[in-house]
């Protein structure tokens, strides 16, 4: 590839990488997208149209597929399936350690897009609960920022992208730019009732979802697997949104399978490029820009700052705080409960394969202090019409029968925790020095577990989540209480935390290094402390808020 001028190189083509893009190019830079992952073709590639008899397993996994002995880790997710197993990362190629006993799933995506192909599209607001949960509580560092300095970068993504959602009034989940709601079910409608009778509050979920056209964009369908991707690009991703915005401008260079490991530095120890691999030849090579945007996720962004260490950062690049890496967080996910509507047997489904649930805000710790743990949590969940699944032991044959399996189906409601894990500094990443990647680059070791405040805290999502099915009349109701392991959320952040003091932070709260004025770190990589939320919409905010100021300053010189 000849070398072209750049003013700006970002390396990642996700969420903010894409966002990146689109601002960057919009207002007049040229800018180069690294991408580690291949281009999809979403002709060849999507296939949310398929019908499960056009697979052969069924959409099942193979144990025998070698595409999944590679993703010991990936596979673990509900959607990697028989015709999405390429869309996560080949393990064996892109290796991670974690210490045995403190296991860590890191699930990444493999393509142009990253996991915003994969994506659950839930769309939240943080509030200042959680910007300034320290002050409140005293544990940690408070954000040096607000609600108030993000809300007008909310309002930007959310117009753009495409919510849809319902206003709550709800203060510690602030309210957005919503498309109009999806209706909830009746079972939905149910839970509510008892749930809003209990002083909480029940919403249908924020989804970056379309519920009209938009932008160029088709309304959902619901067809239903949006794993599969979106040939309508009716929920967003960067490449059905952001970057063709950004390409739309002339300025976008789009580099797929390019692996960067290496960020240069400049005499005046100045970013002033990247050093990639081609992951289809195996070249290395190397791409020159006076503004280098680090975007490729919480965990890849800090193995490339560690791995960028020279005699000026000895420590990783950046890294003058020694904070490169730590107070990884992710949300604990998967403990909740499920139970079965009696007034709902024999129930039809209603709104086909809807692409969104319903969603209770944090109701713990706001106005009295739990006496168990610190914080909070929100649910997602919803109902579920069990319409044939039933079926298979049911004796009989014929109209009758058929009949007789429609008479019968099943409403299963279900709530499942989203609860926030504690910053801590022993929380962290860093590179195994005995794990080396197929190109030779040093893998990440990851060393997470949580501890007792999120041990308490999945107790009481439990308790709390059978609490709301018993209230809402559900009968036969389990409980799911095995913890997964980090990473399990797919929620990743930290690892390069905002702050005012180049001593206690790495990023200022523009998301600039302090110790590098022209390397910018747009992703998880800033947060101090994680919320309860969804984090995909808040860092999409930051990425926003963080690009304006860089035009400016870009503009009065002084990232030079």
């Amino acid at each position: 590839m000849a070398e072209k001028g750049y003013d700006v190189i970002v390396v990642g083509s996700g969420a903010n990488g894409g966002w990146a893009a689109k601002d960057l190019c919009e207002a007049g830079m040229e800018v180069a997208v690294l991408e580690a992952g291949r281009q999809l073709d979403p002709a060849r590639d999507y296939g949310e149209h398929t019908l499960p008899h056009e697979l052969p397993l069924r959409g099942r996994q193979d144990p025998r597929n070698a595409e999944y002995e590679r993703r010991p880790i990936g596979r673990r997710n509900y959607a990697c399936e028989e015709s999405t197993v390429s869309f996560f990362a080949d393990e064996v190629d892109h290796p991670f350690t974690f210490p045995g006993k403190r296991p860590f799933w890191w699930i990444r995506g493999n393509q142009v897009g990253g996991r915003t192909i994969l994506w659950g599209r839930q769309s939240y607001r943080m509030s200042d609960w959680d910007f300034k949960a320290a002050t409140r509580d005293g544990f940690g560092d408070d954000w040096p920022i607000s609600y108030a300095d993000v809300a007008p970068y909310y309002d930007r993504v959310e117009r753009f992208i495409g919510v849809s959602g319902s206003g709550e009034g709800v203060e510690v989940l602030p309210d957005g730019e919503f498309l109009p709601p999806m209706a909830l079910s009746c079972g939905e409608r149910i839970l509510k009732d008892a749930v809003d009778g209990m002083g909480r509050r029940l919403t249908i979920g924020r989804a970056a979802v379309l519920t009209r056209r938009h932008h160029g964009r088709a309304e959902c369908h619901y067809c239903g697997p949006c794993h599969r991707g979106c040939l309508t690009g009716s929920y967003f991703s960067s490449p059905s949104s952001t970057l063709p915005a950004a390409a739309a401008t002339g300025k976008l260079t789009l580099v797929p399978n390019a692996l960067v490991h290496r960020v240069t530095l400049d005499r005046e120890a100045r970013a002033d490029g990247v050093l990639y691999f081609d992951t289809v030849t195996g070249e290395e090579r190397r791409l020159r820009a006076p503004i280098v945007i680090l975007a490729a996720s919480t965990l890849a962004s800090a193995r490339l700052l560690l791995g960028s260490a020279d005699e000026r950062f000895p420590a990783g690049l950046a890294n003058s705080s020694g904070l490169v890496g730590r107070y990884l967080m992710d949300h604990i996910f998967a403990v909740g409960a499920d139970g079965f509507l009696p007034m709902r047997r024999g129930a039809k489904a209603e709104q086909a394969k809807r692409p969104n649930g319903v969603y209770i805000p944090r109701f713990r710790n706001l106005g009295t202090r739990e006496r168990g743990f610190l914080r909070g949590y929100g649910y997602q969940g919803g109902e579920s019409v069990t319409v044939f699944e039933h079926a298979y032991s049911m004796p009989g044959f014929g109209a009758d029968w058929k009949a007789s399996v429609h008479d019968t189906s099943l409403a299963r409601v279900g709530l499942t925790g989203f609860g926030e894990m504690l910053p801590r500094h022993e929380n962290r990443c860093y590179l195994d020095p005995n794990v080396k990647d197929k190109w030779g680059v040093p893998a990440l070791r990851i060393d997470v577990q949580h501890g007792d405040n999120e041990r308490a805290m999945a107790r009481d999502m439990i308790e709390q989540a059978v609490a709301m099915l018993e209230a809402a009349g559900a009968e036969d109701i389990t409980t799911r209480t095995k913890l997964p392991p980090p990473g399990f959320a797919i929620h990743e952040v930290g690892t390069a935390r905002m702050g005012l003091d180049s001593k206690s932070s790495v990023l200022n709260p523009f998301l600039q290094t302090h110790d590098v004025k022209n390397l910018f770190v747009m992703d998880g990589s800033c947060y101090v402390s994680i919320g309860c939320v969804n984090p995909t919409l808040t860092m999409m905010a930051l990425t926003a808020r963080a690009c304006e100021h860089l035009i400016g300053e870009a503009k009065r010189g002084n990232l030079a």
